[in-house]
């Protein structure tokens, strides 16, 4: 993804929260030679703040961190927020 891309995305996430009604939080962004850390940071912020919802643009965006299990379901038991998938973004 390029950074114009991924400024992007920001701001469609952006949007859609306000759409939605949702107070907007901080975007973690996965780096390629750090992964899962972006992933374990979530967490951490999820259950530290009792967030009770999440918005990723697309399951691919946690498809890239399972190859054995869904990722949503386990952090959605992990945490006890809900995980909305914002495929609608225009």
């Amino acid at each position: 993804m390029t950074d114009g891309e991924l400024a992007d995305i920001k701001d469609q996430l952006e949007q859609y929260a306000k759409v939605e009604g949702f107070a907007m939080g901080t975007i973690y962004t996965e780096e390629t030679d750090t992964t899962p850390a972006a992933f374990e940071a979530l967490i951490a912020a999820v259950n530290r703040y009792e967030v009770t919802t999440v918005v990723i643009p697309s399951r691919l965006h946690f498809a890239a961190l399972a190859i054995t299990h869904n990722v949503k379901d386990t952090f959605e038991r992990a945490t006890g927020a809900r995980v909305v998938i914002a495929n609608s973004i225009p």
